[in-house]
């Protein structure tokens, strides 16, 4: 099949959808198919990524909350550039303006939306919760069920990465959500990597000793991973147990997340690692990931901590608490500063050795990138029309 992939939220120093679209690429010709990705770009040009992959930039306009990330704007170039594709099957990366523009494309490839944001969750439930129940600000943003509805039948398939997420389309009146797991990179992560003397070196970064407990948690400086709950909540729970964060990681509130900080050494921001395999010795050398964002589709960071065999210790809503589940992690209430306080005062309490036996005895189960795009391309084989699947 060729599978075309219309990502409005690809970009080249994004986070975990590009994590995601790096391995599509590898994968989808390792299983004989062909791979586009169509993504908001300065400019129009065409990246090839090996044989049968290669990702393709139309020109964009910059987001203006986010300046690492562009925006499809012009529908009928996005149009022109599926029909030169001819795919068998389209997807839309984003519930937003190029979902609509791929449901009113006239070719006819079949079309999965693929629900890589959960903009509820993200924004109107983190805004209105401490004012309104979640029923009752569904029913104020019943705009943007009718848009999922809608969308729910232009699409043959809404991917979802959770069940949770599933759960809560389906009580929305979607009726073609199917629920397809993310996974880890294979090879990279694993508990193997832990590196006594690099968590020494990191705890000393955050003036502390070895005994003392070093939680890292990674993401991008937004809102929505509420980042200053997490500060707030190891700082409280080290009023009592010596307790090091790192952040690592960088976005539009850096600098707003460095006041927070302020002059504590004990906690420290570290520059996002590009390099896959530091980044993986580092999540094996800590203690655990601590993590506040309840708005996470799947949480790559996550399963990525999970098969690196570190605990979590992550919200009770979202896919960060179904990585936490399947992993015997510790689950606070989201939002809930007091409570993540709580969750990691009593994981900096217990026993070093027996806090991580759960992590360890889990990490090999954790899903891999390539079972998920083995069971998605299955999916779309079942999709794609008769006549294409002959041709």
């Amino acid at each position: 099949m060729k599978i075309v992939d219309v990502c409005a939220f690809y970009a080249p120093r994004g986070g975990g959808v590009r994590t995601y679209v790096e391995r599509k690429l590898a994968a989808g010709p390792r299983f004989g198919h062909e791979i586009v990705i169509v993504a908001p770009g300065a400019e129009h040009r065409t990246e090839i990524r090996g044989e049968g992959a290669r990702i393709v930039y139309l020109p964009a306009p910059r987001f203006p909350l986010d300046r690492n990330y562009r925006y499809f704007d012009d529908a009928q170039l996005l149009h022109r550039t599926l029909d030169a594709e001819r795919p068998d099957i389209v997807e839309a990366s984003s519930p937003w303006r190029s979902a609509d523009t791929v449901a009113q494309w006239q070719g006819a490839a079949r079309r999965a939306l693929v629900m890589h944001a959960d903009p509820l969750a993200a924004y109107a439930y983190r805004w209105f919760e401490p004012l309104a129940s979640r029923p009752a600000i569904d029913r104020g943003f019943d705009l943007y069920w009718r848009h999922l509805r809608k969308l729910d039948q232009g699409f043959d398939a809404v991917v979802s990465a959770s069940e949770s997420l599933s759960l809560r389309l389906r009580a929305g009146g979607l009726q073609r959500v199917t629920t397809q797991p993310m996974g880890v990179e294979p090879g990279i992560f694993d508990p193997g990597l832990r590196d006594e003397r690099l968590r020494e070196r990191l705890l000393a970064r955050c003036r502390l000793a070895p005994d003392a407990t070093l939680l890292v948690g990674i993401g991008r400086h937004a809102p929505e991973k509420r980042w200053p709950m997490v500060i707030d909540a190891c700082v409280a729970a080290g009023y009592h147990r010596p307790i090091g964060l790192l952040l690592v990681g960088d976005g539009r509130d850096r600098r707003k997340i460095l006041r927070h900080v302020g002059a504590n050494p004990h906690v420290q921001l570290l520059s996002p690692i590009a390099d896959r395999h530091m980044l993986a010795r580092l999540m094996a050398s800590a203690d655990a990931l601590a993590h506040g964002c309840e708005a996470e589709t799947f949480c790559m960071v996550a399963a990525e901590a999970r098969a690196s065999g570190l605990p979590l210790i992550v919200p009770d809503r979202g896919g960060a608490s179904d990585q936490a589940r399947a992993a015997g992690g510790m689950l606070f209430a989201a939002a809930d500063a007091a409570a993540a306080a709580d969750a990691i005062g009593r994981f900096a309490a217990a026993d070093p050795v027996a806090r991580r036996l759960p992590a360890l005895a889990g990490a090999r189960e954790t899903r891999t990138m390539d079972r998920h795009f083995e069971e998605l391309f299955a999916l779309y084989g079942a999709m794609a029309t008769p006549e294409r699947r002959a041709a």
